[in-house]
């Protein structure tokens, strides 16, 4: 498994990654009824506790997506990571659509890297999601906002993580997930049990609760251009007999 120490270090001044997340209850808040209480519960320490009763059923169902911009390495400023893989690669044929390097829409050979402002890894981002999503919680981008530098290069292991404590905090484990990557290149076949063992681990499950699929785009739109790489995730969450922490 791939580890960058201190990845997710916060800046001077601003509340560590570890204090930040453990500040999040899930304990059931009080109903809201006034627009001063609807206004609070809105703010970052209580978006993971709505108003609403997330109710134990016995199974619910996420679904997880994300998008990342492919560029040359120089011009990201990260390598690809996928699934806590750091891939290495040849120089891949990018479509320059915007013609930065060679003629508008020519082809350059390049290391690539993700462009994004953390690691841009799109399967645990997607992983993420589809947890938050299957206990209707906010999606990713509001609970770890790209614009808040605690964020910038964080090594998404630590959203994971925490996507970990919050499904079990409501009293949920993995039923299974499904992971759909899509990329042009560069390939990934041989990588994919590092990726898959990865999630085990970080949620805690086993081999048999988790598959990853990859597949290109046939040579479409930006995907297939190698301008870009996303992924699909469906999972399913089981209720636990656990009391959930309070």
């Amino acid at each position: 498994m791939r580890c960058r120490a201190n990845a997710c270090i916060a800046m001077v001044g601003m509340t560590p990654v570890g204090a930040f997340l453990s500040t999040v209850s899930y304990a059931r808040p009080p109903f809201i009824t006034t627009r001063s209480n609807s206004l609070q519960a809105s703010s970052p320490e209580d978006i993971l506790k709505p108003s609403y009763e997330i109710e134990p059923l016995p199974i619910r169902i996420g679904h997880g997506f994300d998008i990342h911009r492919l560029a040359p390495i120089e011009e990201a400023g990260q390598p690809v990571v996928i699934g806590g893989v750091e891939i290495p690669h040849k120089d891949q044929k990018w479509t320059d659509a915007e013609g930065k390097y060679v003629e508008k829409g020519g082809i350059y050979e390049t290391q690539l890297g993700v462009v994004a402002h953390s690691d841009g890894d799109v399967i645990y981002h997607s992983v993420v999601d589809a947890v938050f999503g299957a206990l209707t919680l906010p999606d990713i981008g509001q609970v770890f906002q790209d614009s808040d530098p605690r964020w910038k290069g964080c090594d998404s292991s630590k959203f994971m993580e925490h996507a970990y404590e919050v499904m079990t905090g409501y009293g949920y484990k993995i039923g299974n997930i499904d992971v759909t990557l899509i990329l042009e290149r560069p390939k990934v076949a041989s990588f994919k049990p590092a990726m898959k063992d990865n999630i085990v681990s970080l949620l805690h499950t086993s081999p048999g609760r988790v598959n990853i699929k990859a597949r290109t785009h046939e040579r479409v739109d930006s995907v297939g251009e190698l301008r870009s790489l996303s992924c699909h995730v469906v999972l399913t969450l089981e209720k636990t007999d656990e009391v959930p922490v309070s």
